[in-house]
């Protein structure tokens, strides 16, 4: 990867979408397809009328069910470094996949697929309408947190801090609030309640968390077993603190998060070659697309 492109991946800004995806989406995507989902949808049977008195049966049988339905409708605001961002679209989990629109931003959507990154610039660039950024080429694939529901629950199974809130309407529905407040080691832990999940998956959870210090999690679970509101606060070792607030629907009847068709697509790779001669003319050219330019630090 050129120097140009190493830039825009450390700077997280080609666009105000992908910046929010590359930096991070509160650091989202990359979780790898494994039998977690098809695990999942054998065991969804289960329903989330477990006693409120036991949590964690409750969140068990939550996630289990969440991940059968593999997608979501999400809006979804995110508070980090001081910058507010609120971002609307489908979030879908093992594999991780997300289509999201900063609102407000003029920018159109970006899709990520596990490493993958596809934005959609303001105006067609070589003759293509959407740009693709590969994370992990040259290279392994770093775990990153996805915010997604299922990772939510996941989160949740085995905590022995976990506790039952109350009965909580949300947005006129009736719902189950649960909390917990997580240091690093209750993160890392796990038990006969978080071997539910596929090895891999419980793996990947663990290599995105191991550098959270403190995670803050209140998740609302409707009747159908579903996490509708989600509260996090979540600080990491560098001091960083990230803070979200997202709200889910239409589980499993939202239309699956795909890739564009290849031949929409080109790369930065591609709009950036020779650009380690001139950053300015990368610059240049990333602001005529419409995405927002290079970020000096």
């Amino acid at each position: 990867m050129n120097k140009a492109v190493r830039t825009l991946t450390r700077a997280g800004t080609v666009t105000a979408a992908a910046a929010l995806l590359v930096a991070g989406l509160t650091a989202c995507g990359g979780q790898k397809t494994g039998a977690g989902g098809d695990k999942g949808a054998s065991q969804g049977a289960a329903t989330p009328a477990a006693s409120a008195a036991n949590p964690a049966e409750a969140v068990k049988a939550a996630y289990l069910k969440t991940v059968a339905a593999k997608f979501a409708k999400a809006d979804v605001t995110v508070v980090d470094g001081g910058r507010t961002q609120r971002m609307v679209g489908t979030k879908g989990w093992y594999p991780a996949a997300t289509e999201m629109t900063v609102v407000g931003s003029g920018v159109g959507s970006t899709v990520m697929i596990g490493d993958v990154v596809y934005s959609r610039p303001g105006k067609p660039v070589a003759g293509k309408t959407w740009m693709k950024l590969d994370l992990a080429k040259g290279g392994k694939g770093r775990s990153r947190i996805n915010d997604d529901p299922a990772e939510y629950l996941g989160i949740l199974l085995g905590q022995q801090k976990l506790t039952f809130v109350g009965e909580e309407p949300t947005d006129g529905a009736g719902t189950r609030h649960y909390k917990a407040s997580l240091t690093n080691a209750d993160l890392l832990k796990a038990d006969e309640s978080s071997k539910v999940m596929e090895e891999a998956n419980r793996t990947y959870l663990h290599e995105a968390t191991k550098d959270v210090t403190s995670q803050e999690l209140d998740v609302w679970i409707d009747a159908q077993g579903h996490p509708v509101r989600v509260e996090s606060t979540r600080t990491e070792s560098e001091g960083g603190t990230t803070k979200v607030s997202a709200r889910f629907s239409d589980y499993g009847t939202v239309a699956p998060v795909v890739a564009p068709p290849a031949d929409q697509v080109t790369t930065y790779e591609d709009m950036l070659k020779g650009a380690d001669k001139s950053l300015g003319e990368a610059d240049r050219t990333l602001r005529e697309a419409g995405l927002g330019g290079l970020e000096r630090s």
